[in-house]
């Protein structure tokens, strides 16, 4: 049969394929390095009580510990119906409607540059301002008393349905207060760049002051709570850029919490723009900003995994350690006497769930030992 008698659709198929028999594949994408394994014995990491395998720390010890290998996921991690279960809702936040993050984001698969003149530096030319919503996921306790202030958690990257889950049990059995969730989604994206990175990475008090009044009075008046205005009933939460936002808000606005609960937090040199006040980002809480300042009323649960993340990637600044910025953060946090608790976890990646599914219920007592409601 001649071409010409073909179906049109027929020939534009045969001519794609020829075409692309004939132009060479891209590379393919350069695949992130595999974390090492650390050892939690390394010269130079914290002194640190080693437990048995599936025995966790004393939930009223501060110190450093190291968690063994089997992670099975803790009985008040996991659905119950012998106990009230917490009210869950949600709303959506848009951020035409923000004063904090008008938004941006990175174009796809753009990344940035080092600066020439200070490779702790990124320079990122591929972002720019972009719309966004997110989702904010409430938790209300049944336990709760309607008109009286309630302690809460902020959680970041949310919802978290294991917290939910977990706190269903230990409120019920008196092992922490009756408290609320606000479980905040970022705005998108992730590090330089990015609306989550500008958010979550950002050293200053710009996300604990969007959270303060732009999220709060939303959820007080759409669930008809109210909200403690006391810092010792007030904590934070996250994972990765999560966890370091987490203690971001409170080191910022410690005069609105108290209490800081993080896994893998990502201490690390990320911040973008750059800040000449804290030029090498979170990786400052190490290196400066705790040893330099006086103790600040805080209270810190944290963990890192013995694989979690170590990427040299294009700064090559050797700031991107998380398991040696986690063990710098609990040495710097001993020396300047806070109460804190570090769980190094072997056998355990980057924010591992099973280390959650077995850590949480212990990290939340050790989080809110000592709480006495006030009625602020």
């Amino acid at each position: 049969m001649s071409l010409y008698r073909l179906p049109c659709a027929v020939i534009l198929l045969f001519a794609s394929s020829l075409v692309s028999s004939q132009m060479p594949l891209p590379p393919p994408a350069a695949a992130r390095p595999v974390p090492p394994t650390r050892d939690p014995h390394t010269p130079g990491y914290v002194a640190a009580k080693e437990l048995s395998d599936a025995e966790l720390p004393p939930a009223n010890e501060d110190g450093n510990f190291i968690l063994g290998p089997t992670h099975t996921p803790a009985p008040e991690t996991l659905p119950r119906t012998d106990v009230p279960h917490g009210d869950v809702s949600a709303f959506v936040l848009d951020s035409a409607d923000s004063r904090f993050y008008p938004g941006i984001a990175r174009e796809a698969g753009t990344f940035g540059t080092p600066d020439p003149n200070d490779p702790a530096k990124l320079v990122v030319t591929t972002s720019h301002p972009a719309p966004y919503t997110r989702r904010v996921t409430v938790y209300v306790p049944k336990q709760y008393v309607p008109g009286t202030s309630a302690p809460f958690i902020i959680g970041a990257d949310g919802p978290d349905a294991v917290l939910f889950t977990t706190l269903d049990s230990l409120i019920a059995e008196h092992r922490v207060p009756a408290m609320i969730v606000i479980s905040i989604s970022n705005g998108g994206g992730d590090a330089q760049g990015s609306e989550r990175g500008l958010e979550y990475d950002t050293m200053s008090a710009r996300y604990a002051e969007f959270v303060e009044h732009e999220v709060l009075p939303q959820v007080e008046s759409r669930f008809h709570v109210k909200l403690t205005q006391d810092p010792e009933g007030r904590a934070t939460m996250g994972g990765s850029s999560g966890g370091s936002c987490a203690l971001i808000m409170a080191w910022y606005h410690p005069e609105w919490y108290h209490r800081v609960l993080t896994y893998s937090g990502t201490y690390i040199n990320q911040q973008w723009p750059s800040d000449a006040k804290t030029p090498h980002g979170a990786w400052e809480f190490h290196e400066h900003l705790i040893p330099a300042s006086p103790r600040k009323p805080l209270r810190i649960w944290m963990e890192v995994g013995d694989r979690d993340l170590l990427n040299p990637n294009v700064m090559r600044d050797n700031m991107h350690d998380w398991v040696l910025a986690n063990e710098n953060m609990a040495r710097v946090l001993k020396a300047k006497g806070y109460h804190y608790q570090f769980v190094f976890a072997q056998n355990a990646g980057h924010t591992d769930r099973g280390v959650k599914q077995q850590t949480l219920p212990e990290a939340l007592e050790y989080l809110w030992q000592g709480y006495r409601a006030t009625g602020r």
